[in-house]
């Protein structure tokens, strides 16, 4: 069985990696899907986002990471996973989450969602709370993997 897991990643947090290693667990083959959204400017381009999660993901062994465009359902069919996972960090999330879970389930209804919740120490984590910490230059090593707290203090010049 393979998962898909979108998201932009702007940048990768530890609630995204704790999703990432525990889905390898429950499903076996995760493909990481890094989101190249036009009508935004991320913190880091498409290329070091990936990156990113391929440093932090090197110790586990059923992970790809991919980048795509346009609707997540036909990058799922695209890779053929037949499931697509979301996670959850407080109830705030679930109805956002559950809309766009109907909307891919109209686009291509061959496709489920499954919803994980995050790890509680993980559930306060958001990418833009953590690029708000570190411009400020807050501690953000609890919050992110190592290589991307380098990438954020370097940005941010907090070194």
């Amino acid at each position: 069985m393979k998962i898909l897991y979108p998201g932009t990643f702007d940048p990768l947090t530890n609630g995204h990696l704790d999703l990432i290693q525990r889905a390898e667990k429950l499903f076996g083959n995760v493909v990481v899907a890094v989101l190249e959204n036009t009508s935004k400017k991320p913190t880091f381009d498409l290329s070091k986002r990936i990156v990113q999660i391929n440093n932090a993901i090197s110790h586990l062994s059923n992970i790809s990471v991919i980048s795509y465009e346009g609707l997540t359902v036909d990058c799922a069919k695209d890779v053929n996973a037949n499931l697509i996972l979301r996670g959850l960090r407080a109830m705030s999330d679930f109805e956002y989450e559950l809309q766009i879970a109907h909307t891919n389930k109209s686009l291509n209804s061959e496709i489920e969602t499954i919803f994980l919740s995050t790890n509680t120490n993980f559930s306060f984590l958001s990418s833009s709370l953590v690029k708000e910490v570190a411009k400020f230059g807050g501690e953000i090593n609890h919050m992110v993997p190592d290589s991307v707290e380098r990438d954020l203090r370097k940005y941010f010049k907090n070194d």
